[in-house]
């Protein structure tokens, strides 16, 4: 068995991961990272990056099914599904070569193999050529999260699917019931609707994207049954039983109608990767499947951290990145800023798209404030009616007496490029006068954003 020390040793080479890994290298530290599967982690290969690249197709398809619209004769004359998978295994691939290439630019020693924490500061790492121990005085645990497993639901590969099987089908179901109603379930609904599924979503909560503001899951949740998508909220799944090709699947809820499906996806969640670390050598703790970690991933046990999935909600790639060097950060003196949670943005990439931060109307009233509501819809924005994109709004939640943004959320066409602007707003801790005061360009979608905040104080010029 071969030693060798290090400053930091970042196990999981996800996107908090890596980035904690070159963060540190970029310090001066000398780094290793420990990766048992592709580095990327989840997000790179098979979450983040690959849906979006399917939810990609599906959008052209969408295009050209109305290029009439346009004034252009097109039709989609076929789906090649093999095409589709391809295209987004391929995305994933690249993304995931150039981080070999971010490791080896910065430095950083990448061992394969799985890690185990011994105590005392070491690690040891079983991979193909034996097992080697990793000494550090600081580790940094960026092990991740994996699909939630529901009780008679384990995943077969074939007919009940995670996020995993929906990414590369070896074919298109007729018929799909998708248990959970957040980010990743509506997703893979606006996805598989657009090729032909039939789709069906179930979720326990009372409405869908339920950590969403309450306007927008329901302005998702109208434009989704327009599509085609069978929604049915505040429902759980009774039972179910393979007869022939098909589940039949009976519900407890309101709608308490079965039907039968090809394929059951289960998209209720995740857990983290908890197992198997060797954290009862350690005092680090665990609740619910998650490490329990404080500002800059800090644990109980003294020099291990914990950042990302593993460490719980919110389970974003962005947040964990963030975590990630701010806990390099602290870990190297400087004056770091611990994660804000309530300033991470949250997107779901459906059709249509959502993006949020801060806080909801609702629990800004909850909190005893009392609160300006501003909103404009697309319907009313130039660029919005010449690119065809008029479904959806901006909705802006202020502090009435202090002018604080405390949330902003969207629905519509490529939200999710846009709420950085209000991300930013918030990190600045800017009040309305100074994004009333702003020039946006003309014409863009973004100009709904400046609307938005003129009709929480009544001065909106073009509704």
């Amino acid at each position: 068995m071969s030693n060798e020390q290090f400053d930091v040793v970042v196990i999981g080479g996800g996107p908090g991961g890596y980035v904690a890994a070159i963060r540190a290298a970029q310090l001066g530290m000398k780094v290793a990272l420990v990766e048992k599967s592709e580095l990327g982690g989840i997000c790179l290969n098979w979450g983040c990056i690959p849906t979006k690249a399917l939810l990609r197709s599906a959008d052209i398809v969408r295009l050209i099914r109305h290029a009439a619209d346009f004034g252009v004769r097109a039709d989609v004359q076929g789906i090649d599904l093999d095409s589709v998978i391809g295209r987004s295994r391929k995305v994933a691939g690249q993304l995931q070569r150039g981080v070999t290439h971010l490791m080896k630019k910065n430095g950083v020693s990448v061992h394969k193999g799985h890690a185990r924490l011994k105590g005392q500061g070491v690690v040891e790492v079983t991979g193909k050529d034996g097992v080697t121990s990793l000494i550090a005085s600081n580790i940094i645990l960026a092990t991740g999260a994996r699909p939630r497993q529901l009780p008679g639901l384990q995943p077969d590969g074939d007919t009940v699917w995670t996020y995993f099987e929906a990414l590369r089908p070896s074919r298109l179901p007729t018929r799909l019931l998708i248990v959970g109603a957040g980010a990743i379930g509506i997703e893979f609904a606006s996805f598989y609707e657009t090729l032909g599924v039939e789709v069906t979503v179930v979720e326990m909560a009372e409405r869908i994207l339920p950590v969403e503001d309450e306007e927008v899951s329901a302005y998702v949740a109208d434009a989704l049954t327009r599509q085609g998508i069978r929604l049915r909220t505040g429902c759980r799944v009774r039972s179910k039983a393979r007869t022939d090709d098909l589940w039949h699947v009976e519900f407890d809820g309101p709608d308490a109608t079965a039907i039968d499906v090809d394929v059951i996806l289960v998209a209720a969640g995740v857990v983290g990767n908890v197992e198997e670390l060797g954290l009862e050598n350690t005092k680090v703790r665990v609740d619910r499947n998650h490490i329990v970690a404080g500002d800059f991933g800090v644990t109980d046990e003294p020099g291990v951290f914990a950042i990302g999935d593993v460490a719980g909600a919110p389970c974003l790639a962005h947040k964990a990145s963030h975590e990630g060097v701010a806990c390099v950060e602290k870990i190297a003196g400087l004056d770091a800023h611990a994660l804000d949670v309530n300033s991470v943005p949250a997107c779901t990439y459906s059709h249509p798209q959502v993006a949020s931060v801060g806080q909801t109307e609702s629990q800004a009233k909850s909190s005893g404030r009392a609160v300006r509501i501003g909103k404009f819809p697309f319907s009313a924005n130039g660029k919005a009616i010449a690119m065809g994109s008029t479904d959806g709004f901006v909705k802006v939640v202020f502090d009435s007496e202090s002018g604080e943004l405390l949330g902003a959320h969207m629905v519509g066409d490529e939200v999710t490029e846009m709420i950085q602007g209000y991300v930013v707003a918030r990190q600045l801790e800017t009040t309305e006068a100074e994004l009333m005061a702003s020039i946006v360009p003309h014409p863009t979608q973004s100009e709904a954003m400046h609307e938005a905040v003129l009709a929480a104080y009544d001065r909106a010029l073009h509704i």
